[in-house]
């Protein structure tokens, strides 16, 4: 057996202020925001499967994504691109090829939704 798991455990996103992160993720995610920050700069979406954890200590301009690193799925592209067009999150793409779209978080993170 290999001591690396062929598994990914954790998502790091870089963000400026934990708490205004955390508030926004889980407004567009449909968590309540009452979770505990940790150690004063982490905050753990409760996600199924791979996880996503916000921090504040790795943020700087020359860490947020640029390009997505990892997408979260949806069952309805277009449903899914109009929900958060109507929350006003800042859109990088239209929807491609009926698949997939890209927005930014309000730090700049790209991140990419695709249909499942």
């Amino acid at each position: 057996m290999k001591p690396i798991l062929n598994e990914v455990g954790t998502i790091f996103i870089p963000v400026s202020d934990i708490e205004k992160a955390r508030d926004w993720y889980c407004d567009i995610l449909g968590f309540p925001n009452d979770g505990e920050i940790l150690f004063g700069h982490l905050y753990v979406l409760p996600m199924k499967g791979t996880g996503i954890v916000l921090d504040s200590k790795i943020y700087s301009e020359q860490t947020i994504f640029r390009t997505p690193a990892f997408h979260l799925n949806a069952t309805d592209i277009q449903e899914a691109y109009e929900y958060l067009s109507a929350k006003q999150v800042d859109l990088a793409t239209a929807v491609e090829h009926e698949h997939w779209f890209n927005f930014r978080d309000p730090d700049g993170n790209h991140i990419m939704v695709c249909k499942c």
